[in-house]
């Protein structure tokens, strides 16, 4: 039986039985047969690279698009593994809602993804509720520890910045308990079931897929060049590359102490990680390496429902998310953006271009300024999400010509990922992103626990009087936000774009294919991206020496003339590999006369599939 489908057709409880059966049952005789042939690219490279050869011609549709969308009218999901997918459609078919399937797909991308996901990170969401028709928040971010001081933090600085591995960079994991509100709110299911499907992968095993095989590969290098700077690198390698050797493609990944982590969750509820044995465990470890991540901390942390920004874009409303997110971003870009004839510039034009990457680099300046915990300061919202404010920004960007300097606005007076997305019959759609930010995380995983806790520390700010100065028992400022947009009041797509600060100027770019251009789910994803590095940044992000223009990255697939003229208006361009233009995920919804369809699209970029039903 194909690996793809076996989890629609099998008993979720039997799953493990048939995954094992398919990942050991093979003689050697049938590999000896199944022998691949000599790649034609050279030994050791990791891709196959001819600028010159472009995707196929396809008979219908976008000529770039990878493929058509998906679409169903009972269910939806996209996530970045095909397990993962395959296990929010069965949730599905099961009689589970939306959540119940985003949930238990976020637990075996905390497997088959880790490095993108896991229960070391945060977790924010959106609902469409279908019975209050509105749109509800969910943020579940961790704070810093509260014995760990400003002092003890800028005495581990370098370079004036949080480092981005070990206990210093380490804040509360918020995933879990955002998994459990969202499941108390809108699940049907019962809570041990979402992770049935996710032991079993654990203990039976999943090959390593192309993209997640490279960054693992990748990150645990990385761990190996900073283990000085890391407390304690052992279980780490022991999860993560048994024997020292990191998988490569098609090389079957298990997990058995996250398999043991998962069944003690799904017995015991999130209670058993924030005030039980899992936060025992997880005290003693930061306490044996010297750490700062306390039993309290975890006691002490609670996911909240919060109220979405919106924007209105061309008859649109665009939600983002608030907290400490940089989701108001997102609605700023669009807010310059609409000033400008997009549609008229062209697809892929230079115009079109070069404002969206300036609307970008005056949203950033006003990130860098005012973006943080509202907890701990008063950010002036409304005035950096008004029509007024945008057109003021918009009137500063020239058509000739890059902008030598921005700034951010003078405020009136009185402050590496994963997306999902799922849909139900009952109309409910769950946009959902989750993080261990950086990489895998801080390289910490403590003693038989199986998953990595987040670096998310390393985005405070070491400015005095900077509104994300780092502070004890204080959310750091996140870069994870998801998306989605409705029209007249009932909703249209649920969507969201991985990567760090690539995440506002991914979904920018979705909605402009949308709206502006027409592009259905998936060409708006397979269209090429531009990624503009270099904006004022008060954590680290970016990297340093990039002149006040940054760079403005553009893939293969920009129109050789628009990247030309780019140049010619005096943008410092760049091309760099496909990870630096994010990941995406998408579902929309329609009605056709009286039937609702969704239609489902995927990141080509990824590992990445979407089904409906």
């Amino acid at each position: 039986m194909r690996r793809r489908t076996f989890i629609q057709t099998l008993p979720l409880a039997a799953a493990g039985s048939a995954a094992a059966a398919h990942c050991s049952a093979q003689t050697p005789a049938a590999d000896a047969a199944a022998a691949e042939l000599p790649k034609f690219q050279a030994p050791g490279e990791e891709r196959f690279l001819r600028p010159d050869v472009h995707v196929g011609d396809r008979p219908s549709g976008a000529s770039f698009a990878s493929r058509s969308p998906a679409l169903g009218c009972s269910g939806a999901a996209g996530t970045a593994h095909p397990l993962a997918t395959q296990t929010a459609i069965a949730m599905l078919k099961r009689g589970g809602s939306a959540v119940d399937a985003a949930v238990a797909a976020n637990a075996v991308l905390g497997f088959v993804e880790p490095v993108s996901s896991g229960l070391g990170g945060d977790c924010f969401a959106f609902v469409w509720d279908p019975a209050t028709g509105k749109l509800a928040g969910m943020a579940s971010s961790g704070r810093s520890p509260k014995s760990l001081t400003l002092e003890t933090v800028r005495a581990h600085a370098r370079n004036g910045v949080i480092p981005p591995v070990g206990a210093i960079s380490v804040s509360t994991p918020g995933c879990l308990d955002g998994w459990w509100t969202l499941h108390q709110r809108y699940g049907k299911l019962k809570w041990a079931e979402l992770f049935e499907p996710a032991i079993a992968a654990c203990e039976h095993g999943d090959p390593a897929p192309q993209v997640i095989g490279y960054y693992l590969k990748r990150n645990m290098a990385a761990f190996a060049r900073m283990s000085s700077q890391i407390e304690e690198h052992a279980n780490a390698i022991a999860t993560y590359t048994p024997g020292g050797v990191a998988p490569n493609e098609y090389d079957v990944r298990r997990n058995p102490d996250l398999a043991h982590t998962y069944r003690m969750i799904a017995e015991g509820g999130r209670d058993v990680f924030y005030d039980g044995p899992i936060a025992q465990t997880i005290d003693a470890y930061f306490k044996r390496i010297g750490g700062w991540l306390s039993a309290e901390d975890l006691r002490e942390h609670h996911a909240e429902w919060v109220e979405p920004l919106v924007t209105q874009y061309r008859g649109v409303d665009v939600y983002g998310m608030p907290a400490n997110t940089q989701g108001l971003s997102t609605l700023q870009m669009l807010n310059i953006l609409e000033n400008f004839d997009l549609r008229g510039f062209g697809f892929q034009s230079t115009q079109s271009v070069h404002v969206q990457a300036e609307a970008k680099r005056l949203a950033f300046e006003d990130r860098a300024r005012y973006y943080a915990d509202p907890h701990f300061a008063k950010i002036p919202i409304a005035w950096l999400n008004s029509k007024e404010y945008a057109k003021q920004r918009a009137q500063l960007i020239r058509l000739d010509q890059v902008l030598a300097h921005v700034y951010p606005g003078e405020a009136p007076g009185h402050g590496d990922t994963t997306y999902f997305t799922t849909a139900d019959s009952s109309g409910m759609m769950v946009s959902m992103i989750q993080s261990n930010f950086r990489g895998m995380g801080s390289g910490l995983v403590a003693d038989h626990l199986g998953f990595m806790f987040q670096d998310r520390g390393q985005l405070f700010s070491l400015q005095d009087g900077h509104p994300n100065i780092y502070a004890p028992g204080k959310r750091p400022f996140q870069t994870i936000i998801p998306g989605f947009a409705s029209k007249d009041g009932v909703p249209w797509i649920s969507f969201g774009v991985m990567g760090g600060d690539m995440q506002p100027q991914g979904q920018t770019q979705i909605i402009v294919n949308r709206v502006d251009y027409g592009l259905d789910v998936q060409a708006a994803a397979d269209s090429p991206r531009w990624y503009h590095e270099g904006s004022s940044q008060s954590m680290g992000e970016d990297r340093p020496n990039l002149g006040p223009l940054g760079v403005l990255w553009l893939e293969s697939g920009v129109p050789a003339e628009t990247r030309k003229a780019l140049i010619s208006l005096g943008w410092n361009v760049g091309h760099g590999s496909g990870g630096f233009y994010g990941r995406y995920e998408s579902i929309e919804r329609r009605m056709q006369g009286a039937d609702r369809v969704y239609a489902a699209g995927s990141e080509m970029r990824a590992d990445a599939v979407a089904l409906a039903y």
